[in-house]
Order: C-alpha cells, then sequence, then structure tokens
C-alpha cells in the first residue's frame, strides 16, 4: 500500500465507526479523514464501508483491511515503544478469545489485567468459532483439543483441563446415584449433539452409554452445564466450573481419559508485542491456580 495515512484512516473510521471519532482520534479534520475514504476506495476499486445516518459499517473488504491495518499497527506501536526507550506500556486493543466455558476463569483475570493497564481496551470473543489470528482476528487464543498446528502460529501448552461427572442435587434425589458402569443404562446422560466431537470425555461418552441413555443433547459446553444444573441428567464440566456450584453432586471418581489438554496460540508476527508477552505472563501466572 503506498500511502499508510490512508489506511491508517480507514482503521479509525472502521474502528470508531464514525468520521468525527476517526478525527479526533487522528488529531485531523474531518475532511481529511473523508478524503482519505475517497482516495483509498478510489484506488482499491471496493467500498470499504456503507454510509448511513449512523455512521460507517465496515464492508467484508473494509473488515479485511480492518485486521491487517490493527496487526500491522500493534507491531507499528510496539517498534515505536522500543525506539522510544517505553517498551513497557501496555494499551491500545487486546483480543482474546477462547470457548465459553472458561469465561468464568477467563472474565477475572483479564479484568484484572486490564485493572493494571488502564489504557488497555479488552475484546474477550467466546464461542466454538476457531478465530483467525493469521487475519488478525484475535491476539491471543485459549484453544482446547488436540495441539493445534496452523502455520505461523506459537502454540505453548497451557493448562490441563481436569473434568468431573456431574450432577444436581436434585437429580439424584430422584435417580438415585450412579453405582458404576452396570447401572449406566438406570439413568439419564447429557451429551453432544455432535457425534464427531474429540473432547475426550464426549467420546468417553458414546463408548460407554448407550444411544438411548443420552437422553439430553447440547450443541455447546455452557448449555451442557446449564442442563446438569437444572436436572437434566448427568454430564461432564469441568472441576474448576463444578467447584462454583455447591449443589452438584459428583458421580464417578474422575477419570484421566477425561482429561483435555488447553493451549496458549499466538500468531509469530505479534507473539513478541510487549502487550501479548505482558498479557501471556500474566495469565500463565494466574493459571495456576486453576486446577487446585
Amino acid at each position: 500500500m503506498e500511502n499508510w495515512d490512508e489506511v491508517r484512516t480507514a482503521y479509525q473510521v472502521a474502528r470508531m465507526g464514525t468520521v468525527s471519532g476517526a478525527a479526533e482520534v487522528l488529531g485531523v479534520h474531518h475532511a481529511t479523514v473523508i478524503r482519505h475514504i475517497d482516495a483509498i476506495e478510489a484506488r482499491l476499486g471496493v467500498k470499504l464501508f456503507q454510509r448511513h445516518a449512523r455512521g460507517y459499517t465496515a464492508t467484508e473488504a473494509g473488515a479485511d483491511l480492518l485486521r491487517v491495518a490493527q496487526a500491522t499497527d500493534d507491531q507499528f506501536s510496539q517498534l515505536v515503544g522500543r525506539l522510544k526507550g517505553q517498551g513497557d506500556d501496555v494499551s491500545g486493543e487486546l483480543v482474546v478469545t477462547s470457548l465459553a466455558t472458561l469465561a468464568p476463569m477467563m472474565v477475572p483475570v483479564l479484568t484484572e489485567f486490564q485493572n493494571q493497564h488502564p489504557g488497555l481496551v479488552l475484546r474477550y470473543l467466546t464461542g466454538d468459532r476457531l478465530f483467525r489470528l493469521e487475519y488478525g482476528e484475535a491476539h491471543v487464543a485459549v484453544r482446547a483439543g488436540a495441539a493445534p498446528d496452523q502455520p505461523d502460529n506459537v502454540v505453548q501448552p497451557f493448562v490441563k483441563q481436569k473434568v468431573g461427572l456431574y450432577a444436581s442435587q436434585d437429580y439424584v434425589d430422584r435417580h438415585g446415584m450412579l453405582k458404576g458402569f452396570d447401572d449406566f443404562n438406570n439413568h439419564r446422560f447429557i451429551g453432544t449433539d455432535d457425534d464427531g466431537s474429540r473432547a475426550p470425555f464426549n467420546k468417553w461418552l458414546r463408548e460407554h452409554a448407550t444411544d438411548e441413555a443420552i437422553t439430553f443433547r447440547c450443541t455447546n459446553g455452557f448449555t451442557m452445564h446449564e442442563a446438569v444444573q437444572c436436572g437434566a441428567g448427568i454430564g461432564f464440566m469441568s472441576m474448576w466450573e463444578a467447584a462454583r456450584h455447591k449443589d452438584l453432586v459428583q458421580m464417578m471418581e474422575p477419570q484421566p481419559e477425561w482429561e483435555g489438554s488447553l493451549w496458549l496460540v499466538t500468531h509469530v508476527d505479534l507473539h513478541r508485542t510487549n502487550k501479548v508477552q505482558s498479557f501471556l505472563t500474566f495469565l500463565k501466572e494466574h493459571a495456576k491456580g486453576w486446577c487446585q
């Protein structure tokens, strides 16, 4: 791209949503912002924004540009910090993604990290979709399962996710305790609706319980947890999540094959930035108590 000023302007318009907001951040007149947007759209031959009464919304092409510009801006800010001897500053935007079931552990850590760095804007994205680090969709990803193998990513072992088999006290009052493997057919289980799930505990349940016994099926871990708490059946839950609900009853001794691995994933281009390294160090330190 010949003119970084135009790219930076488009990035701020996409981030702020208005010409006036971008102009304030950039310290320029709003006419300059409009001129830059018109120029870059003409050069690329595509519309980067949909104009409407409330401001500007990025098109698909604009969103692509935003991701690339954000990654570039992060790297440039890190370089400037090093050159000025201010590399300890942690500010701007930090995007972290994980499964929603990790939110009870992640949110307190994210909040405390932000409290230590008031200039930081945090975006915590949860869901089953894999956010693409190579496109700048996130700075740090916490992923479960087998070690991620996407090219250009830095992958580090994080923690083992200890998992237990639980039911609500209401379920136990109605159906009794689980008395080993021979008693499986006398109980109701909560499982995933995805027969191809690679989660170790889901595979284990499919191998040890009949289809008829898995009477409540869900599409994500958060819903499974809610079903367990409501007494729909016996289901799996991370031990740190179960510890937050005192009315849950552990129905079997945890099995080693239920455990899963969590991984910290960053893109090689941003892995060494001070913002990412500061957060990784902070997260690792606080995660030491998760499995106790």
